[in-house]
């Protein structure tokens, strides 16, 4: 990863991937990709294996329960972690193609550093990540840029005006084409 290096990265289910199949058809492969230190993956197998990760009511004390929502109740708010968090995050699109018959190479990231996100707006950077772009979308929208009717994801608008927001907005994002990116496969 840009600026940050090499991160055992896991292959998950995210709901952008269905939208993304469905509005751009010539889409032959999506994935989506995340990285989690072995603290973290360590911690989550064992509350999965005691049943803590469970969706399914179980009956305790005469009462049912949710296992996965009784651990969110006692876990501390992600919010009030924020203050210690560090490094940053980096996230970013792989696109490869062909493009007037000639294979490409697309990569186009952003990394966003926790205590930078803190310092400006109380929250660590996966929330800044998260709410930065919800905003360039409705500003999008607000300013004409987006301008569709009905109900659209985000992939069926022009990127570019998003794009020219983006940045200034917080996000700022860099462009690899056709040389190295982090992921090739």
């Amino acid at each position: 990863y840009p600026e940050i290096g090499d991160r055992e990265s896991y292959l998950l289910y995210h709901e952008e991937l269905e939208s993304l199949v469905k509005n751009i058809p010539t889409l032959k492969r999506a994935r989506f990709w995340m990285t989690f230190s072995e603290n973290y993956i360590t911690h989550l197998k064992v509350l999965e294996n005691v049943g803590m990760t469970r969706i399914d009511p179980i009956e305790y004390q005469g009462q049912k329960i949710v296992p996965l929502q009784f651990l969110k109740a006692v876990l501390p708010e992600p919010a009030s972690l924020a203050t210690n968090y560090t490094g940053q995050t980096s996230i970013g699109c792989h696109i490869r193609g062909i493009k007037d018959g000639v294979e490409k190479n697309y990569y186009v990231y952003n990394n966003c550093q926790h205590a930078a996100a803190f310092a400006e707006v109380g929250s660590q950077g996966i929330s800044y990540t998260t709410g930065v772009p919800a905003v360039v979308g409705a500003l999008s929208i607000v300013n004409g840029s987006w301008k569709k009717p009905g109900v659209f994801n985000v992939e069926e608008c022009d990127p570019d005006p998003f794009m020219a927001l983006l940045g200034p907005m917080g996000l700022p994002w860099h462009e690899v084409m056709d040389g190295s990116s982090p992921f090739t496969t």
